[in-house]
């Protein structure tokens, strides 16, 4: 059932003319600003026809964005990093050194236009890349993001379960041009998050590959990504 449904929405999500989107690695670390003006100057582009769709792949220095939705009192330490207003949705994240942000220009005109399954095709995506690491991961109602649920024995002897979020998403549709995007946690101080309530989210925390005892490398996480956005959105170049 689920195989189904994801082919279903693959079908719906994929280009009909099968053009590969571009996927492009930054190297080292790319400031906020810089970041926000190249996505806005390249989905202008491509909503234009005057360039191809892209993934971006990069890390940031430690800082905290704001979407829309944000709401002041989840900042909790704004002295700690540099705070960004962003025209993304969503509340408060972090992003750092550790962490794979991808950045997602994608022309909805020939994906569907369909927001919805826009963002489950990136919830989807970012399972499948989990799945390639024996990660099972899902999403939960009323949460935004992807989530593993945790387990184990404590000193009682009874057996402690928790949910914690391992990625995050949050985009921004303009002319039906998408750009921002998401966020994977491969091995990020997850100390850092402690400056902000994550996406509003109090009673959960924040996870990564390497905290549940994956010792995935960035490279090896930018291939799972690669792998599982094919069998979601179609090929890469």
């Amino acid at each position: 059932m689920l195989s189904q449904s994801l082919s279903d929405l693959s079908a719906k999500l994929r280009r009909p003319d099968g053009r590969p989107v571009e996927w492009l690695v930054a190297d080292g670390y790319v400031d906020y600003p810089e970041a926000v003006a190249f996505m806005e100057a390249r989905a202008a582009a491509i909503a234009a026809g005057e360039a191809p769709e892209l993934i971006w792949l990069l890390e940031h220095p430690p800082l905290y964005t704001a979407g829309v939705s944000s709401r002041d009192d989840d900042l909790l330490d704004a002295g700690r990093f540099p705070v960004h207003r962003s025209g993304r949705g969503g509340q408060f994240t972090y992003h750092g050194p550790g962490q794979r942000v991808a950045y997602v220009m994608l022309d909805l005109n020939q994906r569907g236009k369909d927001v919805r399954a826009f963002v489950r095709g990136l919830e989807q995506w970012i399972i499948g890349a989990l799945a390639e690491f024996n990660v099972p991961a899902d999403v939960r109602e009323g949460r935004v993001g992807v989530w593993v649920e945790r387990k184990g024995p404590n000193d009682g002897g009874w057996t402690w379960s928790r949910e914690d979020k391992i990625a995050a998403i949050g985009v921004k549709v303009r002319k039906w041009v998408s750009f921002h995007g998401i966020s994977l946690n491969v091995e990020p101080d997850l100390d850092h998050f402690g400056g902000i309530v994550p996406c509003g989210i109090q009673e959960h925390g924040v996870t990564s590959l390497v905290d549940l005892g994956v010792p995935a490398t960035m490279d090896e996480a930018d291939e799972a990504l690669k792998v599982s956005f094919r069998r979601v959105f179609g090929e890469v170049g």
